[in-house]
C-alpha cells in the first residue's frame, strides 16, 4: 500500500483508560444509588435511600425502592475499604419494611468511619431510625418526618399475641432511637401515640425546624453543611489517630 494510501487511512485512538471506570461508576448509581467519589477534599462514599424500603417481599415494579440486600454489603465494603474515609447518607424515604430498615440501622450505627444523614423531602416511618443512626445529622427545612407506631398489611389476628409482638416491635425502634438521638423515650412515644394530628392514623408528622427542636435531628441545614461536617469529622479521626 503507499504512503498516500496510508495517510487517508483515520487514525483509530484507543479509550480513555477511565472509561471502565465511569461506567462502572453509573452503574452503581442506578443499580445501588450509591458513588464513591475520590476528587474531593477526602474521599467519601454517598449513599441514597430513597423511596420504600424493600425488605423480605419484593414490591411492585412501579415503586422506587432501596434493597436491603444491595445496601447491607456496600456499608460492609464501606467499613472495610481503606480509602473511603467517610459515608454520607442522603434520605428521602417513605418507609417500608420494619426489620430490614432496622438492619441497615443498625449497620450505620456501628461503623467506626465517620457516617452523616442528611434528610431531603422525607424520613417517614422507618426512615427515622436510619436518619438518627448517623454520627451527625441534618435535615433541610423543608423536609419532613412522619412518627407512627408500626403497621402490618393483611390479615392481623386481633388476639393478646398480636398485640405482644406489635409491642416488642416497637420497643425495638424506640430503644434504637432514644439510644441514638436526644429525644427521651416517653416523648418519642408521645409523638407517636398523638391522635390529634393525622386523619386516618395516629403518629405526628414534624417538620426540618420541629424535627430538630425535638432533639430527632442534630441540625437544620443543607448538602454543604453535611459534607463539610463530614470533613470535620475525618479531619478529627485523623488528628486522633
Amino acid at each position: 500500500m503507499s504512503n498516500e494510501q496510508n495517510e487517508n487511512i483515520p487514525e483509530v485512538s484507543s479509550p480513555p483508560e477511565n472509561n471502565e471506570e465511569q461506567k462502572n461508576e453509573l452503574d452503581s448509581i442506578i443499580k445501588m444509588g450509591s458513588i464513591t467519589k475520590t476528587s474531593g477534599k477526602y474521599p467519601i462514599h454517598c449513599l441514597t435511600i430513597i423511596g420504600q424500603i424493600e425488605g423480605h417481599y419484593i414490591l411492585p415494579s412501579q415503586n422506587k425502592t432501596t434493597k436491603y440486600e444491595h445496601i447491607i454489603p456496600s456499608l460492609v465494603a464501606v467499613e472495610e475499604d481503606a480509602e473511603i474515609e467517610g459515608l454520607l447518607i442522603i434520605l428521602n424515604t417513605v418507609g417500608g419494611d420494619v426489620e430490614a430498615g432496622l438492619a441497615i440501622a443498625e449497620l450505620i450505627s456501628g461503623m467506626r468511619k465517620p457516617t452523616v444523614s442528611l434528610v431531603l423531602g422525607g424520613g417517614h416511618s422507618i426512615g427515622v431510625p436510619l436518619a438518627v443512626s448517623a454520627d451527625r445529622s441534618f435535615i433541610v427545612p423543608s423536609a419532613t418526618m412522619t412518627v407512627h407506631p408500626v403497621r402490618i398489611n393483611g390479615l392481623v389476628l386481633g388476639i393478646p399475641q398480636t398485640f405482644s409482638y406489635f409491642e416488642k416491635i416497637q420497643s425495638r425502634i424506640t430503644g434504637f432511637v432514644s439510644s441514638n438521638c436526644s429525644i427521651k423515650k416517653e416523648r418519642f412515644v408521645e409523638l407517636m401515640m398523638n391522635t390529634s394530628e393525622l386523619v386516618t392514623d395516629i403518629g405526628s408528622v414534624l417538620n426540618g425546624e420541629e424535627a430538630v427542636r425535638e432533639g430527632l435531628i442534630d441540625s437544620i441545614g443543607g448538602i454543604s453543611d453535611a459534607v463539610d461536617c463530614l470533613y470535620k469529622m475525618i479531619e478529627d479521626r485523623k488528628k486522633e489517630s
